[in-house]
């Protein structure tokens, strides 16, 4: 059997009790559609503690949190063709939507009706080893550290979807309130995308 070791979630309490546990899992194997990535650098999002807490209801027993995930696909199921092996890829909180309600038809899946989340849903990144639709992976660029990235894939997303939106005309500015630090991480990432 091919193990890998992962932090999970068996049952949900305050944090300053050690809610997760070191657990051995069976490394998964990508189906149709889907990409296996190795985990280089998993960061922890205030969800991760909303699910460690309990404050957001288990949907399924030991679960492994996290999705701020940062590492390089190591095996893709059938289908897959677009990104490589050993591409460096991101996963984010959003794991899957239905394609099929009126906001996935619209490209505005975030809003779906029946989404799947990474870390909450399915397996996330407190792991060895995640598995991810290859449409839900983003390619991340090699230079910037994954630590680095790893805030991008959950509120610098959230930020650069807010950009889009806005429709800010060139060299104009978009505010974001109550946004943290990643506001600067997330600034600096979308300067150099213009």
């Amino acid at each position: 059997m091919n193990s890998m070791k992962a932090m999970a979630i068996e049952k949900p309490a305050p944090i300053e009790s050690d809610p997760l546990r070191a657990i051995e899992l069976e490394v998964p194997e990508p189906g149709p559609g889907e990409i296996r990535v190795q985990v280089r650098t998993c960061g922890v999002c205030r969800t991760d503690l909303h699910v460690a807490e309990g404050d957001l209801p288990p949907r399924r027993p030991s679960i492994v949190p996290g999705h701020e995930v940062v590492g390089r696909v190591v095996a893709r199921g059938s289908g897959v063709s677009e990104i490589e092996l050993g591409a460096r890829v991101g996963v984010a909180w959003l794991h899957a939507s239905c394609g099929r309600c009126r906001f996935c038809r619209l490209g505005r899946e975030n809003l779906c009706v029946a989404p799947r989340f990474t870390g909450y849903d399915v397996d996330g990144g407190y792991a060895e080893h995640v598995v991810v639709p290859s449409a839900f992976a983003y390619r991340l660029p090699e230079s910037p550290p994954a630590a680095t990235l790893a805030p991008l894939l959950c509120a610098g997303i959230i930020g650069y979807r807010a950009l889009l939106r806005a429709s800010v005309p060139e060299h104009g500015r978009l505010g974001l309130y109550g946004f943290g630090v990643i506001q600067e991480i997330t600034a600096a990432a979308i300067t150099t995308q213009m």
